[in-house]
């Protein structure tokens, strides 16, 4: 197969919000290129995790290489990148569109511009993207093409005049939009006789060729059999094969400037292919590297346990095996009094924390028990030291702290009108400062700075129900601010647990601990002594709760006769129960710890 002239390549990527039909159009692009037979051809290819099917979303990006046959009689290569829609997985976003030069904007033509829709052409935009509008799901009644198209020229400020009409359900309007790639969006560049310059755009694992990378190449050629280098790890591979993806792999001999495709070189670890990595060949190297994308930071931890302490070592194998497929997984062993061995793990946020779990007891058949996510805090110490936080349970002495830091987000949310007195609320109860209130069309675009730790729990939940799921919502990490924030401890029978401790901020700490102590209280099975709950900041008892004993009836026995009888058999289970009481050791349920978590409402 030989290289194609680079002025007939195309690399473009779908962007869109959530459910607003990106999977399904490139189902349809796949099918109408003929790509795959109609006996191949599955619903939504390319989501090809069983989660992603299940749930309905993309997770990774994937990439496919097309074929078309242009009006102008030229025939082109289609590289199309699929990529999420979730906020959690923006910087799967970032990567697919450094490797494109363009991108297709879908926007639902009933529901409208989204907040994921903005985020994600901003970052189409910040990399230098030609942007071409579509409307999709024009054959539903209740779509109104010209009202979106105005939504789309007032808040992201495209012109959308000649926006392309489509549905991918149906696959009206789906050779237009492949002429408007090939016409509208631009050719890469690329030097093809300059030294080889790639960039490594995804990495994972397979079971039969090791692992496999994702590449674009920028200038020079990749051949089979060349001796290439990462400039970032420094590490040299051989490369064994070279191919594309017409979702099919398939092997070529080489690839040149502006096309996408794999290579493998017998690569054992993955973590020698950091994403964002140039490639280069190792005899002539590229003079600089390409500009990566910034190394993504984990915004959420919580520590993983298995429920089975003899399941740990599985548990750090699947880890391990994860850690291949998803780079932004970051994870450190720890151990807890209540839990046992586990792992401290870092998150790009909720979704990304449940994809996560979900994936390790689905693919690795583990119970796993995690416990409440916390963010990153910095702690600046009185000897000028800083030191970051991740887990709660591991905080220094008070005395020893000037000021604790906590990260801040800005979130713009967009919600129909009606529900806007809830969402101000819902971000006010949560120590929001507003910045911005503005309307687009019929709805209220607020946008506002949080704390982090408060959205963590169930703001996107919250936020959900009270918009009955009308509300869209989108943030990113702005900075770190001063916060007026406390340890609380969990004591049940004067023991702290550790897996409960949290960091809240002062005002917010006696009503998180009370509804904590009267969750514990209906989760813990009573004993045969009485058991205290407290929640404490230091020394201090904020809440408590007393889950009574369970008795049995000493006096059954005494039929009448005298009161003192009684008496002495209930003193004596009484010195019995204190004895008890000082020595017991008190057994949570793993049921309770789970949905002590889950709390917050």
């Amino acid at each position: 197969m030989t290289s194609h002239p680079i002025d007939n390549i195309r690399n473009f990527s779908i962007v869109a919000h959530i459910d607003h039909g990106k999977s399904t159009l490139a189902d349809r692009l796949i099918q109408q290129t003929g790509a795959l037979s109609a006996r191949e051809m599955t619903e939504q290819v390319l989501d090809n995790m069983e989660i992603e099917k299940e749930r309905g979303i993309t997770i990774k990006a994937q990439t496919v290489r097309l074929e078309y046959r242009a009006k102008d009689g030229r025939d082109y290569i289609l590289n199309l990148m699929d990529t999420p829609g979730h906020v959690d997985f923006a910087y799967e976003v970032s990567r697919s569109l450094a490797a494109c030069e363009g991108s297709l904007l879908v926007v639902d033509a009933s529901q409208g511009v989204e907040a994921q829709t903005l985020a994600n052409v901003y970052q189409a935009l910040d990399a230098n993207h030609e942007i071409v509008p579509v409307l999709n799901k024009i054959d539903l009644p209740a779509a109104e093409p010209d009202r979106v198209k105005e939504q789309i020229e007032e808040v992201i400020g495209l012109d959308a005049s000649d926006a392309v009409m489509i549905s991918a359900k149906t696959g009206f309007g789906i050779d237009e939009v492949l002429e408007a790639i090939v016409t509208r969006l631009p050719p890469p560049k690329g030097d093809e006789t300059a030294p080889l310059k790639a960039l490594l755009v995804d990495s994972w694992y397979d079971a039969y060729l090791g692992v496999v990378v994702l590449v674009r190449i920028v200038d020079g050629r990749l051949r089979k059999g060349m001796t290439i280098k990462m400039m970032g790890t420094g590490a040299v591979y051989g490369v064994d094969k070279i191919g594309v993806f017409r979702p099919k792999m398939q092997d070529v001999a080489e690839l040149g400037p502006g096309e996408v495709g794999f290579l493998t070189a017998s690569i054992k670890e993955v973590a020698d292919t950091a994403v964002g990595d140039t490639i280069t060949e190792d005899k002539k190297p590229a003079k600089e590297p390409l500009p990566g994308f910034k190394p993504v930071q984990p915004v959420v931890f919580c520590g993983l346990f298995p429920v089975d302490a003899a399941e740990f070592e599985n548990l750090r194998a699947a880890m391990g095996k994860l850690r291949l497929n998803d780079a932004s997984f970051s994870y450190e062993m720890e151990t807890s009094a209540a839990l046992g061995f586990g792992f401290r793990c870092g998150f790009l946020g909720l979704l990304h924390l449940e994809i996560i779990q979900e994936r390790l007891e689905r693919e690795f058949n583990l119970d796993l028990i995690s416990t409440a996510p916390s963010v990153v805090y910095h702690l600046k110490m009185r000897d000028g030291s800083v030191k970051e936080l991740h887990n709660p349970a591991d905080m220094p002495d008070v005395m020893k702290i000037e000021a604790i830091e906590e990260p801040w987000i800005r979130a713009t949310i967009l919600t129909p009108d009606e529900y806007l007195g809830g969402v101000l609320k819902l971000c006010q109860d949560r120590r929001g400062v507003q910045i911005d209130l503005n309307y687009v069309g019929k709805r209220a675009m607020v946008v506002y700075d949080l704390p982090l730790n408060e959205v963590v729990f169930d703001f996107y939940d919250r936020l959900k129900s009270i918009s009955k799921g009308y509300a869209s919502f989108d943030y990113h990490i702005t900075d770190y601010r001063e916060g007026d924030l406390v340890k609380m401890s969990i004591l049940v029978n004067a023991e702290p647990v550790d897996a409960l401790s949290m960091l809240v901020h002062r005002d917010r700490a006696e009503s998180r601990g009370r509804a904590m102590c009267e969750k514990l209280k209906d989760l813990i099975p009573p004993h045969l002594f009485q058991i205290p709950v407290q929640a404490a900041i230091g020394g201090k008892i904020i809440a408590r709760e007393t889950i009574r004993a369970l008795r049995k009836d000493v006096t059954a026995k005494c039929y009448g006769g005298d009161a003192t009888r009684k008496r002495k058999l209930l003193d004596k289970q009484k010195e019995g129960k204190k004895r008890m009481r000082q020595f017991g050791r008190v057994e949570i349920p793993q049921e309770a710890f789970i949905a002590a978590l889950k709390m917050d409402s």
